[in-house]
């Protein structure tokens, strides 16, 4: 099954926001078996979204359109795509008066151009958005006028919003691909993340120990970020699961404990749900990182079950008198340093009272550095209940990308702690 996808807004062609959607999409697709052939993106020109759609359904079974379908000026999409299959638009009375409760029930006056979201091209299904005023759109086109066999195709359209757009995708869409194009070509895949190792790597082990089955069919996929690797199997065909179990026995065996789960969550989320499950706390007193550690502890849902607190000492003065680093430590080895770092973990190990406490200390650049200590430099302490930890790395990288590699490995260091691992 060929699909594509267009994804409009102006904003996304200046570069004012990052077109998320891309690789989302393209991921919940690929799950189900479904083949992205093209993904592009236009501006909310009205020509310019014409063309993408036409230019899709000359040669798709399906076309997901995002963005376009609010309120404003520049929310063009229902108008043309009435225009371009020659249909009416319509007024959805439900929709209508759904938008109409909305406002009230907040106090708010209903804006004038409510009516619009409320419109549609003759024949769309409506797609109930119940995360947004815009309601998604699905157009069947039982002989596809754009394409040179007339096969049918289906043109979905939904708001651009991520926080509208994912859950209707999940809870409306999926159910409907599946009624309404059903794939029915044998298809397995499983995707293995690993953390703190290059890709590199990743391929120079894996690749010879498969090689009999890419024969077979399988597919190796490699995804670098930065601190992790995803690694792709995915088989079609008769027999694609037995390849695809084959293939991540393999890899297991390989990669070992480099491979932190095959889901849809990362190091942050498994540190916290181990953490829960063994009913112990942590906290994190961070220099270079600014708290980016806290962070993305706190983005996950039961954090405040066992995450404390944390301590973001810039300065050499907060590291003395919030953890207790020692001024003769800062003095003869440096606020970068092994020292420095063991006593800021130890610091806060003792004044929270936590089982865990993660630091960090490092120079994110562009300057500061030195022959002894460059821009990179960074030193992770680990406080445990059985002592006291210290590792160095070295990640001369922008300060973002720094930032984000010493919370992998930090988390990663603490994921191998909790689960045994040296």
């Amino acid at each position: 099954m060929a699909i594509e996808i267009i994804n409009t807004g102006s904003e996304l062609m200046i570069g004012r926001v990052l077109n998320t959607h891309h690789q989302w999409l393209c991921a919940q697709l690929d799950a189900l078996g479904y083949t992205v052939g093209r993904q592009v993106s236009v501006s909310d020109e009205g020509s310019a979204i014409v063309g993408a759609v036409r230019d899709s359904l000359s040669r798709s079974d399906a076309v997901i359109l995002t963005g376009g379908l609010g309120p404003t000026s520049d929310d063009l999409t229902r108008g043309l795509i009435a225009k371009l299959l020659h249909r009416r638009t319509l007024i959805h009375e439900p929709t209508l008066k759904r938008l109409q409760n909305f406002f009230q029930s907040r106090g708010r006056e209903v804006p004038f151009h409510c009516e619009v979201q409320a419109q549609y091209p003759e024949g769309a299904l409506i797609i109930t958005n119940d995360y947004g005023t815009a309601p998604g759109l699905l157009i069947e086109l039982e002989q596809n006028p754009f394409r040179e066999s007339g096969a049918k195709a289906l043109l979905v359209m939904l708001p651009g919003p991520p926080n509208e757009l994912r859950p209707m995708f999940r809870e409306r869409i999926i159910p409907l691909l599946k009624e309404k194009l059903p794939n029915r070509q044998k298809h397995a895949s499983i995707t293995l993340k690993t953390a703190c190792v290059g890709e590199s790597y990743i391929e120079k082990e894996i690749a010879p120990r498969l090689e009999e089955l890419v024969l077979q069919g399988l597919q190796i996929g490699y995804c670098a970020r930065v601190g992790e690797v995803d690694l792709r199997l995915s088989a079609f065909g008769e027999g694609a699961e037995e390849i695809v179990q084959i293939a991540e026995k393999l890899s297991r065996e390989t990669l070992g404990d480099m491979i932190y789960t095959e889901r849809d969550e990362k190091l942050w989320d498994i540190v916290v749900r181990l953490l829960r499950q063994r009913g112990q706390t942590i906290g994190t007193a961070e220099s270079c990182t600014g708290g980016a550690i806290a962070h993305q502890l706190t983005n996950v849902p039961g954090a405040s079950e066992v995450f404390i607190g944390s301590c973001i000492a810039y300065a050499n003065e907060a590291k003395t008198e919030l953890l207790g680093v020692d001024p003769q430590s800062l003095k003869l080895h440096g606020a970068v340093s092994e020292k420095v770092a063991e006593e800021m973990a130890a610091g806060l190990h003792q004044r929270l009272g936590v089982d865990y406490a993660l630091s960090a200390t490092g120079i994110a650049g562009p300057g500061g550095g030195s022959e002894e200590k460059p821009v990179g430099t960074v030193f992770i302490g680990l406080a445990t209940p059985e002592g006291t930890q210290t590792r160095k790395l070295f990640y001369p990288y922008d300060r973002e990308t720094f930032k984000l590699s010493v919370v992998q490995f930090a988390l990663d260091w603490l994921r191998r702690t909790l689960n045994g691992i040296s």
